[in-house]
């Protein structure tokens, strides 16, 4: 199987899977028009000068794209069960083929649920210049790449069984850690959350809010993140392999 192939077959299955595709968007959509739904004329949220709707729309940014990351290992999990990764490695599919296509998918699928979240907050009257629209999706885009690497690698060290609760844990402690909710402006957990790369994808979707562009520390979160969990991802993929 070729490379092109391959990445194909995955986005048509990610695609083709109505029930996963409607629940990675339809949550975090549903959870917006619930929130700021009943909110949207509020535009002085607790006396910061920021609308309702906006607050809720860049907050729920952070949470369905790093659901949307995390969902390629739940995909990987129910392929290991089923015997479809062995398969692969005794194709010559190469292991970075295998591994670009996995990231490609949940990219999909995080670009999706931007897509949406833009369209949800645009009809409840969220307006911002073109500048700050693009770079915050840039800078988002950029903050997820080490949770495509987490994803691979929870999804080699996990069972469908297990995976379930254990994304939704990850994505929940991550997303508290790193301001999702509301922000964590001092004390241990403050600094704690700094070195999450989940703080600085909080931190890229509130450009709209006033946030500062990504200093130092944030890109290198981002990269050694992303570096460490590649690592593991390969070393999982490997011992996987060394058991056909």
């Amino acid at each position: 199987m070729s490379a092109a192939s391959y990445t194909r077959y995955e986005l048509l299955r990610t695609l083709r899977n109505r029930r996963f595709f409607i629940l990675s968007l339809g949550f975090p959509l549903v959870l917006y028009f619930l929130i700021a739904g009943s909110q949207r004329n509020v535009h002085n949220l607790g006396g910061t000068g920021i609308s309702a709707p906006l607050y809720f729309m860049v907050g729920l940014l952070a949470f369905g794209t790093m659901s949307s990351m995390l969902s390629c290992g739940a995909r990987i999990a129910a392929e290991r069960a089923v015997g479809w990764n062995r398969q692969l490695r005794i194709s010559p599919l190469p292991t970075r083929t295998y591994f670009r296509a996995k990231v490609q998918t949940a990219y999909l699928m995080a670009l999706l649920s931007i897509i949406v979240l833009y369209a949800a907050g645009i009809s409840l009257g969220v307006s911002m210049s073109v500048s700050d629209w693009l770079r915050m999706t840039l800078l988002i885009l950029v903050c997820l790449i080490p949770f495509a690497a987490l994803g691979i690698v929870i999804g080699h060290m996990l069972t469908p069984d297990s995976i379930g609760p254990a994304m939704g844990g990850s994505v929940a402690l991550f997303a508290f850690l790193g301001g999702t909710w509301f922000p964590i402006t001092h004390g241990f957990l403050y600094d704690f959350g700094q070195l999450l790369p989940s703080y600085w994808l909080v931190q890229a979707s509130h450009i709209p809010l006033g946030g500062h562009p990504m200093s130092t520390k944030g890109w290198i979160v981002i990269v050694a993140w992303t570096v460490v969990a590649t690592i593991v991802a390969r070393r999982a993929y490997r011992r996987d392999t060394g058991r056909v």
